[in-house]
């Protein structure tokens, strides 16, 4: 079953993935090359959900919609 991340942290983790620099399961060097290339909101979600993260390099990622309250911070 894929792990649902929202669009920007799919983004960011799927750049790192395509650059090569590390690999995926070394998750202080990703949320290391995430830091560096901006990617606050990715590097954040990583530190954050260690199990989830693990769970998504195996089975997947999905994105999902943050409904408008999410983004204003209302949730």
């Amino acid at each position: 079953m894929a792990i649902a991340i929202p669009q920007a942290v799919y983004d960011a983790i799927l750049a790192v993935r395509d650059s090569g620099a590390t690999n995926m399961l070394d998750r202080p060097c990703v949320i290391q090359i995430l830091d560096q290339m901006g990617c606050e909101e990715a590097a954040e979600w990583v530190r954050n959900h260690k199990s989830e993260y693990s769970h998504g390099v195996f089975q997947g990622f999905q994105t999902v919609e943050e409904s408008q309250s999410e983004k204003d911070g209302d949730a």
